[in-house]
């Protein structure tokens, strides 16, 4: 495999800007999978971007404290829905404070404090899915497996796209609100199958989310019986993505 150094370029200058300037960056963040298919990659976030001044992964996101883990929750979701295999670094996954040292451990001390261990929670439960969810890895290399549903959104920055497996019954759909907005009753048109269950929310309370906003039942509505066409209707949490 080959590591995608463009996606992680991409990826960490989307998120590090501002939420209200993110429409303007939208092309700069669908643009990996316009090359995805030209080798077998892998996602890395690596040592060598918490080094040398480049600060850690929480400090790179914008906003006040509660924004700052949001954005790293949605951007590790994403990552963790995106095709290929994933690389993240010793201490991403707790938000640690401190640029890497191989000198000492690991900022441990940090899991006692709710957001810290929240964090590694939250990627323990995407790293649960990808184990679990066919749709996330049966056809990672292979075009297959992706598919755009909703790019046409660019002034609320709601992106939504489908992993899919093998058996479309599989198929997941994952929806990224890249703002602190709420959007209440968003509606999404996609084909193939309905749609029943959340599964994953990270802004759930257990993440250190606001739990606030979440889709207990899907309302999922068919509009076209010819071509197995849906209307998904959700609510969409602040700085979040759900499955």
């Amino acid at each position: 495999m080959k590591w995608m150094m463009g996606w992680m370029h991409d990826t960490l200058n989307y998120f590090k800007t501002d939420p209200i300037v993110r429409p303007y960056h939208q092309d700069n963040f669908s643009f990996s999978m316009m090359y995805y298919y030209d080798e077998n990659f892998m996602l890395p976030l690596s040592h060598d971007e918490i080094v040398h001044g480049k600060s850690p992964m929480i400090y790179k996101m914008p906003g006040d404290e509660w924004q700052k883990f949001a954005n790293l929750r949605l951007m590790y979701t994403y990552m963790w829905t995106h095709p290929g295999a994933k690389l993240l670094f010793m201490g991403d996954e707790f938000g640690q404070t401190s640029e890497w040292n191989y000198k000492s451990e690991l900022d441990w001390q940090l899991l006692q404090y709710d957001p810290h261990r929240s964090m590694k929670d939250c990627v323990a439960a995407l790293n649960e899915l990808l184990r679990n969810q066919r749709a996330l890895y049966e056809n990672q290399f292979t075009i297959h497996g992706f598919e755009w549903v909703d790019l046409n959104h660019r002034a609320e920055s709601v992106i939504v796209f489908k992993r899919k497996a093998k058996d479309p019954a599989e198929d997941l759909l994952v929806i990224l609100n890249m703002t602190p907005v709420i959007r209440n009753d968003w509606e999404i048109y996609t084909t193939g199958k309905s749609y029943s269950k959340e599964i994953f929310n990270s802004d759930s309370k257990e993440y250190w989310g606001t739990g606030n906003v979440f889709n207990p039942h899907i309302r999922c509505e068919l509009t076209n019986s010819n071509e197995a066409g849906y209307k998904v209707t959700v609510n969409l949490p602040p700085l979040a993505a759900s499955y």
